[in-house]
């Protein structure tokens, strides 16, 4: 922690949510990176993997959920304090959500193989997104780790960066769907992929949005880039 207060047994407190945050950020990575494995690989057993962990994920967000509510109860915290403890209960919000989207690019993949249709996807753009949101993810949890705002404005743009390809990759499908309609059924399923990776992109940029809040005390949610920018570096 950058400041400390009085009693030490609040810090410890605070730092063991934080760890808690973290580890569910880490097993929240590592979830993607399996669902996107089982999927172009065909691995339908890891597919299952992906979704029997995501309890896990599940678990710890209730354990912060809680112990963010008993500091509240027992501390009574204000000002920077408060901004902290808000900020963890939104980032758990967000990382649940992540864990929620790699279970369904799991669930599609197992579905794909198991029914072992005709056509089999390329998952070439689908790949390219991902690398962009595990980025996107793991600089958000370091700004969490080190409440540093820097690389605030540099995730927003890998936002838009992802959706332009989700665009791309949808305007593509629709190519497929209409010049072959035997592919409407497989394209499909990359389109809920590509929408879930996409959604991934939307929470881990949250969560970079959520550090300038605890930093700086401002709410950059739903403002422009420039706005953004204009915030970090102040």
């Amino acid at each position: 922690m950058q400041f400390e207060h009085t009693s030490k047994q609040y810090d410890v407190e605070l730092e063991s949510v934080r760890a808690k945050v973290l580890e569910m950020g880490g097993l929240v990575e590592q979830q993607i990176v399996n669902a996107l494995e089982a999927l172009t690989s065909a691995d339908v057993n890891l597919a299952k993997d992906v979704m029997e962990r995501d309890t896990r994920v599940n678990a710890l967000e209730v354990q912060v959920d809680e112990d963010c509510s008993h500091i509240i109860a027992r501390r009574q915290p204000a000002a920077r304090d408060l901004r902290m403890i808000m900020m963890m209960v939104k980032t758990i919000t967000d990382l649940e959500r992540i864990g929620d989207e790699a279970t369904k690019i799991a669930r599609t993949a197992q579905r794909i193989y198991e029914q072992d249709r005709m056509y089999k996807p390329r998952f070439n753009e689908i790949k390219s997104m991902v690398a962009i949101v595990r980025e996107m993810l793991r600089t958000s949890l370091d700004s969490f780790a080190r409440l540093d705002v820097s690389q605030t404005v540099e995730v927003a743009k890998q936002d838009e960066q992802v959706d332009e390809q989700f665009r791309a990759a949808m305007r593509q499908l629709i190519t497929f769907m209409l010049e072959d309609p035997r592919t409407i059924s497989m394209s499909l399923e990359v389109l809920f992929v590509a929408k879930a990776v996409e959604r991934i992109g939307d929470h881990a940029k949250n969560i970079s949005e959520y550090v300038v809040y605890m930093v700086k005390g401002k709410d950059v949610r739903h403002t422009s880039l420039e706005d953004i920018e204009r915030e970090t570096q102040s």
